[in-house]
């Protein structure tokens, strides 16, 4: 009852861009708390929240949509109706138990399937983007060791895919890790020419998790398949955000999650090319599930709610996209209105429009991120959040140490509103503007001083 009580009162009517037909649209409890009564109350009230020492007035605003997206109520929903009638052993054979949760799982592995024009038979479900891309990177150079040595992969991609291949180099194997130009795009040409006759795999990740920059992956894809080389993307940021189309980018292994779309935590697949097949050796051994690429029964109602989580987003993506452009626009022309120094990292030509990282010169970033506290966003990737050094995805683009510890990834949804970005935008200005009152180098610019050319002598 009391979920009922919560989902009934984060339902608002939000319009379509350009005067379209509204529609119903759920909010997260984040994105109610700026538009209840009994929010702004919490607000006002200064007893507020403490969490690890951090008191806050409430329930920050969510703009961290890279690190994980609420659940849309439609998959809670699906999730709830399929742990009612859906508890059987998906694989047990023998009863009509099984055979239920069997149907439950092979409508959603359509679904997955349908998003990115694969064929069911392609889609392997297993706990997560981690464990396909671990899956994929490790699986396809081990089945083929004999006579492939070397992978080729780029410099800003997940730090999972950056582990598998650094464990593969302690194995003996090569990798050529490519940098990216200054907007965050590889040079096709210079992975053309990493090519070699022993080159087992590529892995270049379709839409970056910190900077939102989509790669080239159509030309990434002609290039392989000319050399018949497997292409791996880690699609996880890029599913049910942008149009994926597997033939189209001749992909060969497509990493997904399911949180990052509104769907469940603890459930992701991966896209497995029948032909040409691709070979690869599974990771773990057992009873041979998921065409014996991924053993352990599956959770039924994880894999359901991604199912639909896929679904909804075919459905929606053309208005989700409409909408978080419009909201993007609204967020960095009202920063760049009140401040100036702000620098967009990544191409904004080639960007998925949800995921917005900005730079401030001149204040101190670990400072500027802990007086966000009414504001819920990532310095970068929350899979490497507990470093202090500065984002390597930004230093491969060449990004000054100072600008890039200064990072503020703002991450926007499909449940974000205006009255959200209009909140975040008033922080974000006041708390920039209060650590540069406090900052010697930001008077100097102010007057002129080029802070680049003096020479600091020490004492």
């Amino acid at each position: 009852m009391a979920s009922k009580v919560i989902y009934s009162t984060i339902r608002r009517t939000l319009t379509k861009p350009h005067g379209a037909v509204s529609r119903r649209h759920h909010l997260s409890t984040a994105a109610a708390a700026t538009t209840t009564a009994t929010a702004v109350d919490n607000y006002n009230d200064k007893s507020g929240i403490v969490m690890k020492g951090v008191r806050i007035s409430g329930r920050p605003l969510y703009l961290d949509m890279q690190s994980t997206t609420p659940l849309d109520p439609r998959v809670f929903d699906a999730i709830n109706a399929s742990s009612i009638y859906d508890y059987g052993n998906p694989h047990s054979r023998t009863h009509l138990y099984g055979w239920e949760a069997e149907n439950a799982v092979e409508v959603a592995r359509n679904q997955v399937a349908k998003l990115i024009g694969a064929s069911p038979k392609e889609i392997v479900f297993l706990s997560g983007a981690t464990e396909a891309n671990n899956t994929a990177v490790k699986g396809v150079m081990h089945f083929y060791k004999e006579k492939k040595k070397h992978v080729i992969t780029t410099q800003t991609e997940h730090k999972c895919v950056l582990d598998s291949c650094r464990h593969l180099e302690q194995e003996g194997f090569e990798v050529t890790y490519l940098p990216v130009k200054t907007d965050g795009l590889v040079d096709v040409e210079m992975l053309r020419e990493a090519i070699r006759p022993d080159t087992g795999l590529v892995s270049v990740m379709a839409v970056n998790n910190e900077i939102g920059v989509v790669q080239p992956m159509e030309e990434i894809g002609r290039i392989c398949k000319e050399h018949k080389i497997p292409f791996h993307t880690d699609a996880a940021q890029a599913i049910g955000k942008i149009p994926v189309d597997v033939e189209k980018w001749n992909v060969s292994l497509m990493s997904m999650s399911g949180h990052k779309i509104y769907g469940p935590k603890g459930v992701g697949a991966l896209y497995v090319r029948r032909r040409p097949r691709i070979r690869l050796e599974p990771l773990m051994n057992g009873g041979g599930q998921e065409r014996g690429l991924r053993s352990g029964t599956l959770s039924t109602q994880q894999v359901v709610g991604f199912g639909v989580a896929c679904e909804l987003a075919m459905k929606e993506m053309e208005y989700d996209e409409q909408w978080i452009k419009r909201l993007q626009e609204r967020l960095l022309n009202g920063v760049r209105e009140k401040l100036d120094g702000v620098v967009v990292n990544g191409s904004m030509e080639n960007r998925y429009v949800g995921n917005l990282n900005l730079s401030f010169a001149y204040v101190e970033g670990e400072s500027l991120l802990m007086g966000l506290k009414e504001v819920a966003v990532s310095s970068g990737s929350a899979c490497t959040s507990a470093s202090l050094e500065p984002s390597y995805v930004l230093r491969a683009l060449g990004v000054d140490e100072d600008m890039a510890h200064t990072s503020i990834r703002f991450g926007i949804g499909r449940f974000t509103t205006e009255e959200e970005i209009d909140k975040a935008i008033e922080l974000t200005v006041k708390q920039v503007e209060k650590l540069r009152e406090m900052s010697p180098l930001y008077e100097m610019v102010k007057e002129g001083i080029d802070i680049k050319n003096i020479q600091w002598s020490q004492h």
